[in-house]
């Protein structure tokens, strides 16, 4: 029994995972939660790998539970902030469809039930391992896709407060996610380090960086490094004109060189996104290849050298900055409150830079993407913020 802000809840034992791709700040706000748990007599146990970790363990085989799981005390998590990437790793597993050929064959049949194209949901198996580890409560911490499966636990009974990472920031409901900040340091830091060679040999330089649906890694950081153009993913564009515009840039710029961003999701106008390889889980096909297609269009229009440079995984590797780390630690914080004062079924958040809940049910309502009106300029294909008064620091 824990006490916090007067209100009395019976949680002895929370489980806490992290799902999707890796972000700087997870660790730190895993170890917030420990913390915070400590001081109120709560157990934390970690579950490996996401929601994978809960559908691999078999409550009849003990090494399984050993396997997946992770007692998280005060001394595990002393140092884990110190690094980026997350100690319970994490994976892309959606437990309520799941190829048949990957369900575990210890999960009873009466447990499994048919999803949409011939897969296998397993969401009360997940519910039976919850209980098999007495776990009162669930810390999910992920993106939309690992936090929609969040919700739909959620709808079937399960304590459950999330946590909203992404480097794209593209969680709708919250403006800002762990991870963000750090991509965008990250990307604004390489950008200015690609200076030196694009001017150096006099070229175009084409950035490619993360953002499926939501194009405010490529907007921010080409905001804040001050580059030539921007695609984004939201707006689909016209490769004639930014090939005439960026071939400007290159000739009015004394260094004679020439530098924009792109997101991995943008697409000409008479085209769609670049995706490879098969849909995972939650029907995402691999992203990526749309920078090097407009690298060699735009060489092969004006006979100019490109360099082009797909950042990837480089965003979202190391420590996070000093951004994410408050963030993760009051994420953390206000995410294991809500668990001790039962409000589950919430997301925590921030808007307007208020830290705040919403209900978690926001997380599949929509998605979220660049306010153009405000902070693009679409014709021209750059970052255009056309006001900051009374904007909160991140703008929107």
């Amino acid at each position: 029994m824990t006490a916090i802000g007067g209100i009395m809840a019976s949680i002895e034992r929370v489980a806490i995972l992290t799902g999707g791709g890796d972000v700087p700040g997870l660790n730190v706000a895993i170890k917030a939660v420990v913390m915070r748990a400590h001081a109120h007599n709560i157990e934390v146990i970690g579950i490996r790998r996401g929601w994978k970790g809960l559908l691999s363990i078999n409550p009849d085989d003990p090494e399984t539970f050993a396997k997946w799981t992770m007692l998280l005390s005060v001394d595990r998590v002393r140092t884990i902030d110190r690094t980026g990437g997350t100690v319970l790793h994490t994976s892309r597993t959606n437990p309520g469809n799941i190829k048949e050929d990957e369900v575990p064959e210890f999960v009873p049949q009466e447990t499994r039930r048919p999803a949409t194209g011939g897969r296998v949901d397993c969401t009360h198996h997940i519910i039976r391992v919850l209980d098999f580890l007495s776990v009162d409560a669930v810390i999910a911490i992920g993106g939309d896709d690992t936090l929609s499966y969040a919700c739909r636990l959620h709808k079937e009974g399960v304590q459950i407060v999330a946590i909203p990472k992404t480097m794209d920031n593209d969680v709708f409901g919250t403006d800002f996610c762990i991870g963000f900040s750090t991509a965008v340091t990250r990307s604004v830091d390489a950008i200015h380090a690609l200076r030196t060679t694009a001017g150096s040999h006099e070229r175009i330089c084409v950035v490619e960086l993360f953002g499926r649906n939501s194009g405010e890694t490529s907007l921010f950081a080409a905001y804040l490094a001050d580059v030539d153009r921007a695609i984004i993913s939201e707006v689909p564009f016209n490769m004639e004109k930014l090939a005439r515009f960026i071939v400007g840039d290159r000739e009015n710029n004394p260094s004679h060189y020439a530098i924009m961003t792109i997101s991995e999701g943008a697409h000409f106008e008479e085209g769609t996104a670049f995706e490879s390889g098969e849909a995972d889980a939650y029907g995402h096909k691999k992203l990526g290849g749309i920078g090097n297609e407009v690298a060699q269009q735009i060489k092969q229009r004006t006979g100019i050298n490109i360099i082009y440079q797909q950042l990837a995984y480089i965003m979202r590797s190391g420590a996070p900055d000093s951004l994410d780390r408050m963030v993760a630690v009051s994420y953390g914080n206000l995410a294991l409150d809500q668990i001790a004062m039962g409000h589950t079924g919430r997301m925590v958040a921030l808007q307007q830079g208020i830290y705040t809940t919403v209900p978690l049910d926001l997380v599949v309502a929509a998605k979220k993407q660049v306010d153009i009106t405000a902070l693009y300029d679409h014709e021209n294909y750059r970052p255009k913020v056309r006001d900051t008064l009374g904007k909160p620091m991140f703008l929107y």
